[in-house]
């Protein structure tokens, strides 16, 4: 991407896929060569748009996708007719001939699951979810005949078994042993069941953070979501050091530029008050378009012509205001970066993310769908 920003309408995404590209080799030195890459780009690949990064991941050598949906399934299909697709998320009868008639792979959630999706007369290729401690989906592994029942259904084919790490992202020790004991009991299940005969087909388990936290262990794939888009969930460490490029950049135009004396407030609910002078910049994108609303007051900025400025009065649903006072020249027409780099300076999606209260994974999937995308 080029330095400066150009302007490209009202608001919109610009779309790095080399940096993609990059992110996915970074991942890959840090994965055992035993492992494989089954990229996860649900929610519209985190706000990215599917169909090209799917596309270009397919080019990079990618064979394995996993999403939360079975439309989300049915969408990538179309993309990529030759890749396996995994439903990570619930899919209810008679929802079931969609993952038969798009190839698509359904994550076992519990017994009751795996009876309705058996009682079809498609032949489905499914994932066994073992629940080690999230307590989210996932069969309890001490109710081991409740596994073992699964492979007594002649038309559901088991090719996977699976759990969700609930807390990889920390260095607490006691969230450490957690993860480790969340691993063994996948581990003992799956050995448990191949002992008794049964192919219980590829272990995963790993998301982003159990990558770069627990890079030793040795799953047949491991499932990058977040940090395959070059940012973290938050501002924090890992074991191994990241090599990430930001995938995602967010701009918007400025509207007007005017002066407002001291004393006088700024957007609804009167919550800023200027307390001198001050140059003010509206910038045409608001909530609506996923630009956090709860930053307001919060250290929320914006880079204007290369210069980092405060975000001051609420947000509003179409539009939100800068004080540009300490930037030289700006005009209407100018860009504001929302997230991104201009010059010099850089909003990283952690910091939008910091400053909201929340998580990157929230700001990336909240993009609004008016924003266009557009692919560098």
């Amino acid at each position: 991407m080029v330095d400066r920003p150009q302007r490209r309408g009202r608001a919109w995404v610009e779309i790095d896929l080399d940096a993609l590209a990059y992110n996915l080799k970074d991942i890959r030195s840090k994965t055992p060569k035993s492992s494989e890459v089954m990229a996860v780009v649900k929610a519209n690949a985190y706000g990215h748009g599917v169909e090209k990064v799917a596309g270009r991941l397919i080019k990079e050598g990618i064979k394995s996708f996993a999403v939360a949906t079975v439309t989300e399934g049915a969408q990538l299909r179309k993309c990529v007719p030759d890749a396996d697709i995994l439903v990570m998320g619930y899919t209810q009868t008679p929802d079931e001939r969609f993952l038969y008639e798009n190839d698509l792979t359904q994550l076992l959630i519990d017994g009751s699951h795996a009876k309705a999706l058996s009682k079809s007369h498609y032949s489905i290729r499914v994932h066994i979810a073992v629940d080690t401690g999230m307590h989210r989906l996932g069969f309890d592994p001490k109710n081991f005949d409740e596994l073992e029942s699964i492979f007594k259904y002649k038309n559901l084919k088991v090719e996977g078994i699976a759990t969700h790490l609930a807390s990889p992202d920390s260095s607490e020790e006691s969230d450490i042993n957690f993860t480790n004991l969340q691993m063994e009991k996948l581990f003992t299940v799956a050995h448990k069941l191949r002992d008794k005969g049964y192919d219980v087909g590829k272990i995963h388990a790993q998301s982003s953070y159990g990558i770069y936290n627990y890079p030793g262990l040795e799953c047949d794939f491991v499932r990058p979501g977040i940090m395959l888009y070059g940012v973290k969930s938050q501002n924090d460490d890992t074991k191994v050091k990241t090599d990430l490029r930001p995938v995602l950049s967010l701009r918007a135009v400025i509207a007007q530029v005017r002066w407002i004396e001291a004393g006088e407030s700024v957007s609804y609910g009167r919550l800023y008050t200027a307390d001198r002078p001050i140059k003010l910049a509206t910038v045409a994108a608001g909530y609506a378009d996923g630009i956090p609303r709860q930053m307001t007051g919060n250290g929320g900025k914006c880079i204007v012509n290369g210069v980092k400025v405060p975000i001051i009065g609420r947000i509003c649903m179409d539009m939100f205001m800068l004080d540009v006072s300490d930037v030289e020249h700006v005009e209407p027409g100018d860009i504001a970066t929302i997230i991104g780099r201009d010059g010099d300076e850089e909003v990283r999606c952690e910091d939008v993310a910091a400053a909201s209260g929340t998580i990157t994974n929230d700001i990336l999937t909240g993009l609004g769908t008016r924003l266009p995308r557009i692919y560098d």
